[in-house]
């Protein structure tokens, strides 16, 4: 029997999700909520039979199918979210955060999906963080990360009112998420919200700093995470092979002088196109996560 799970947010994010639960064998989509009326994501979830609310969470309380909702996917904001969180652990629910709010633990599928999932609040990170923090914890098996900046390019009609008052705190979550989940000493993070017509896919930098290792042994472990994401986003790819130059006597802040690699990763991300084109991989790479960590939770 599927299990009854909400969404909080109508907008980009929100709505390529309802449209990836829809087609979950383990969980069924019960409502949606917004606070906006006339938001394109609550028209197309009524058009699919979805109930709908625009009254934003007290509307979904309020709900006759709230005692049935297990799981609630919050897709609206990381200062609404801190509002969500409270009445959501009230009321017995669980949380998967889409935003970069951080209430509960960080997870990215590959690394720490199954750490989590006694959890009753998760946190999917951002999806710069979804793209690149898989390759910062591939390298980290191999050998110590010491530094990892990413830099996330996605296109600007891509990203909605909520993603962009979020700026400040995507910055700050991936970047703690890249240390944390990534494993790397120090981590570094940076959005572009690119404007150029026709829309660009979204594209990833990561740029690693780490002790000496096996460069092909750094590869096949970078290759083997790509691969690994790709089994539940397939748009994503390596725009290229890893590259991989020796370092000698790198200085970091307040460290001693080390040898060892630098490693530089380019991926470019595809959407599936279930609710804005192709190019907003970024909606793709978040959703798609959060959708398997909700099915884990509910297992």
């Amino acid at each position: 029997m599927a299990t009854r799970v909400a969404i909080l947010g109508s907008g980009n994010i929100g709505t390529d999700l309802m449209m990836k639960v829809q087609r979950s064998a383990s969980l069924e989509l019960a409502m949606m909520a917004g606070i906006d009326a006339e938001s394109p994501g609550l028209a197309r979830a009524q058009a699919l039979g979805v109930p709908t609310t625009s009254a934003g969470i007290a509307g979904l309380v309020a709900s006759p199918d709230w005692a049935d909702i297990a799981v609630v996917f919050d897709a609206t904001s990381a200062t609404a979210h801190l509002h969500h969180a409270e009445v959501l652990a009230a009321h017995g629910k669980l949380a998967v955060d889409l935003t970069p709010a951080a209430v509960g633990p960080y997870c990215v599928p590959i690394a720490n999906l199954d750490a989590h999932r006694g959890a009753r609040n998760v946190n999917m990170v951002t999806c710069g963080g979804q793209a690149t923090i898989p390759i910062v914890w591939a390298a980290s098996q191999v050998a110590a990360v010491r530094y990892a900046e990413i830099v996330a390019s996605i296109s600007s009609r891509s990203a909605g009112p909520g993603t962009r008052a979020n700026i400040d705190e995507f910055t700050q979550t991936t970047a703690r998420a890249i240390e944390q989940v990534g494993g790397a000493g120090r981590g570094k993070a940076i959005i572009v919200l690119n404007p150029a017509e026709p829309p660009l896919l979204m594209r990833d930098t990561v740029y690693l700093l780490m002790a000496h290792a096996d460069p092909n042994a750094v590869r096949d472990a970078i290759d083997d995470a790509v691969a690994q994401v790709a089994s539940y986003v397939p748009g994503y790819r390596l725009v290229q092979p890893p590259v991989i130059d020796a370092i000698e006597g790198l200085c970091m802040p307040g460290e001693a002088p080390f040898d060892g690699l630098k490693v530089t990763v380019l991926l470019e991300v595809e959407g599936a196109g279930d609710w804005l084109p192709k190019y907003a991989g970024n909606l793709d790479i978040m959703t798609s996560a959060a959708l398997r960590m909700a099915e884990l939770m509910v297992q």
